[in-house]
């Protein structure tokens, strides 16, 4: 398998690790930015004490979508080094049921991003 190769919906491994930089960054910016939108907002202690559990919240929802697309990331470069390795015999090397298994864990970890 092929780092370039389609692995689901026209998505490569190396579109996979674009989107996870990319995401990554992007939550960055975010989160900035609302920070810097709140900032304003905070006048005393009350006021703060009532934006820290949304920003905790917001940033654990992304933090377990990031999560997410890291463990599929992982498992897809677990599956590249194994077809790479060759038919099995290589140490190493997955067999055809742990290669199942990753894939139903791949696309567990896609239903449950969806």
């Amino acid at each position: 398998m092929d780092k370039n190769e389609a692995l689901f919906d026209n998505t490569s491994f190396s579109d996979l690790l674009r989107d996870v930089y990319n995401n990554t960054k992007k939550k960055e910016r975010q989160i900035e930015g609302l920070i810097d939108q709140l900032k304003p907002m905070i006048r005393n202690m009350t006021d703060a004490s009532m934006m820290v559990p949304l920003v905790k919240e917001y940033l654990e929802i992304s933090v377990k979508n990031d999560d997410n697309l890291v463990k599929l990331t992982a498992i897809v470069q677990r599956l590249l080094v194994s077809t790479t390795k060759g038919n099995g015999a290589d140490e190493g090397a997955l067999t055809e049921e742990e290669k199942n298994q990753l894939l139903s864990a791949a696309q567990d970890l896609l239903d449950q991003t969806n």
